[in-house]
């Protein structure tokens, strides 16, 4: 068989399961906002353009596992879209890298083999909204004294 595609296009799956699928999240609170939990959604909005259960590309970018910190960049093999367990491939970029090494990787992997360029930037900023939630946060300094007011209030406080 050498069509490699599924039997059922894109647009009809988007169609039929966009009300009620395991990864829409309905805030009715906030205004009917929705969102997906979908681990292919870069942006976490319920579109047609970032669901990756629907689309045969699909693009990912999740936090890598263990202690180090990094990158994992996951994306869908399109050859056999039947086959759903080993349809996902799975790219680390380790805590060790640099994040402009972390980004043009993702960009190369997405933009520049023409897998899927409409989703570079959002591969982007949310690879570094990952790295910059690995970084250790810094203690606030301490406040410094302005005026002699402080100066003197604060060295009578100590006596």
């Amino acid at each position: 068989m050498t069509h490699h595609s599924s039997q059922v296009s894109a647009d009809l799956i988007w169609e039929i399961a966009r009300h009620q699928n395991s990864y829409l999240v309905k805030r009715a609170s906030s205004g009917g906002v929705r969102f997906s939990r979908d681990p292919l959604n870069l942006t976490n909005v319920h579109s047609r353009k970032y669901a990756g259960f629907v689309n045969d590309k699909a693009v990912g970018v999740a936090p890598a596992e263990g202690d180090k910190g990094g990158v994992t960049l996951i994306t869908k093999k399109t050859k056999h879209p039947q086959r759903p367990g080993s349809s996902i491939n799975k790219v680390t970029f380790g805590g060790n890298k640099t994040t402009r090494k972390t980004y043009k990787g993702i960009v190369s992997s997405t933009a520049k083999s023409g897998y899927r360029s409409d989703l570079r930037a959002e591969a982007v900023s949310r690879a570094s909204a990952i790295r910059l939630s690995q970084t250790p946060k810094k203690d606030a300094p301490e406040k410094k004294l302005r005026g002699a007011k402080a100066k003197k209030a604060a060295a009578e406080k100590d006596e």
